[in-house]
């Protein structure tokens, strides 16, 4: 089956990317391909993309959605965090721009049946890549307690979070926990009525994020990309984040203003020790949101964050 969903906020990030005709640009989130194939129409005929996605239902799928576009394409099979590896093995030393969509992509959420939606019955997984590490379900019945309202209260910002853990524990000693819908029923249960009746996401929503997050490592995998893929960029060259999460966002806030050669020592210090060289200019001191349009059309947006960086 070969899919196409939207994109979020493609106008913005294709504008911001500033891609020409011949350029070299890396796209470290396929999902979709929606990205892809909006940058592939500003860089043909001569340009090169490569495109990387550790999902391999993205990789089949580009090579139908994007193989009629007739420019230059490298599908990589991997997580981005492996760029320099990857551009290595590719010969590429610099590229003029880099994107990443730290969002699902839909086809993940509608159709992967890997347990990423709350909202139907699908074995518990939530692993971008199927062939490499623990599934969703080896966190919810193995971790301790403590582990469990860690990871929802860190990565979910879940106010619930010892209450949620608690259940969790308590449901698993007596049938394991291996499904998305069994998982949401346990989440909404924890949660108090009042509480569960005023939100305006689904109870389960934050439990989901948060498991997600940890099963794959994405605050980890992000931190230590930045660096690198900015020291791929040309001169000139730019990097466009969206982001999904408050955590998300503020690491790349904080990174980006890293490289902008801000002084990142605690402020009780009497005085600077960090050095701080400059390695970039910020594009938008603010973040970029969609436009109200846009998430009428597609709710997905609503939470979506844009940051961009220039190399100086």
């Amino acid at each position: 089956m070969v899919y196409q969903h939207i994109p979020v906020m493609c106008n913005e990030m294709i504008t911001y990317l500033a891609c020409r005709p011949g350029g070299c640009v890396v796209d470290c989130t396929l999902g979709g391909a929606g990205h892809s194939s909006a940058i592939l129409e500003k860089i043909r005929p001569d340009g090169m993309l490569v495109a990387i996605d550790q999902d391999a239902d993205a990789i089949s799928n580009a090579e139908q959605v994007l193989k009629p576009l007739g420019a230059s394409v490298r599908l990589i099979h991997d997580n981005y965090v492996n760029l320099p590896n990857i551009l290595s093995q590719l010969n590429i030393s610099r590229v003029d721009g880099i994107i990443a969509d730290l969002g699902l992509s839909y086809n993940q959420i509608e159709n992967s049946g890997r347990g990423f939606s709350f909202l139907r019955s699908e074995p518990l997984d939530m692993r971008m890549n199927v062939h490499a590490g623990m599934t969703a379900a080896d966190i919810v019945n193995s971790a301790a307690v403590d582990d469990l309202e860690t990871i929802f209260k860190t990565f979910g910002e879940e106010r619930w979070a010892a209450r949620i853990a608690r259940r969790i524990v308590a449901e698993r000693s007596v049938r394991k926990i291996d499904n998305s819908l069994q998982l949401a029923g346990i989440v909404c249960d924890a949660i108090p009525g009042k509480s569960a009746g005023q939100r305006k996401k689904h109870p389960a929503t934050r439990v989901f994020m948060a498991l997600r997050i940890a099963v794959n490592r994405e605050l980890e995998v992000l931190e230590a990309f930045i660096a690198d893929a900015v020291g791929f960029l040309n001169p000139g060259g730019r990097i466009c984040i969206l982001s999904f999460h408050s955590l998300e966002d503020r690491i790349v806030k904080q990174q980006f203003r890293a490289l902008e050669g801000r002084c990142t020592c605690p402020r009780d210090f009497p005085e600077c020790i960090c050095n701080p060289q400059p390695v970039i200019r910020l594009i938008n001191r603010k973040v970029v949101r969609p436009t109200a349009a846009e998430i009428q059309k597609n709710p997905m947006a609503r939470s979506a964050c844009l940051r961009v960086a220039e190399k100086i």
